[in-house]
């Protein structure tokens, strides 16, 4: 299970890195509204922080790295969810008739993946941490 999370966790970081790739082309550290660097950089910085311990829990199988790395994740998860809304807003109201927030160029299917692989690495991370599967 444990594998399977390291995975998940790998492949959302990779999707969340191609929406980070886009909303820093777009001029988002520049905008006025919509997504605020601070938190771009919180939601990344703790994503990447928990995968590291995660890491270290799959090599050194200590239960502790693995709660704290589920910690980390679910703190990201919220700050995502706060970035989620933020970024229907700007879809639905932009700032200006004529400026778009960067993040309103993120396409659907990618933003969708990204949420559902971080909520399936949150369930498969829990249940690694519980010890389902060893």
């Amino acid at each position: 299970m444990q594998w399977a999370a390291l995975l998940a966790w790998v492949l959302t970081a990779l999707g969340g890195a191609g929406l980070g790739s886009l909303w820093a082309r777009g001029g988002g550290p520049k905008q006025a509204g919509g997504i605020r660097p601070w938190r771009l950089l919180l939601h990344a910085g703790l994503a990447v922080s928990g995968l590291a311990i995660w890491i270290v829990f799959v090599v050194q199988e200590g239960s502790v790295f693995a709660w704290l790395a589920v910690a980390l994740l679910v703190a990201v998860a919220v700050i995502g969810m706060t970035m989620a809304v933020i970024w229907l807003r700007g879809k639905a109201t932009p700032t200006a008739p004529t400026e778009l927030p960067a993040e309103a160029s993120f396409p659907l299917p990618v933003v969708i993946a990204h949420g559902a692989l971080g909520a399936f690495t949150l369930l498969l991370s829990v249940l690694a941490a519980l010890g389902v599967g060893t």
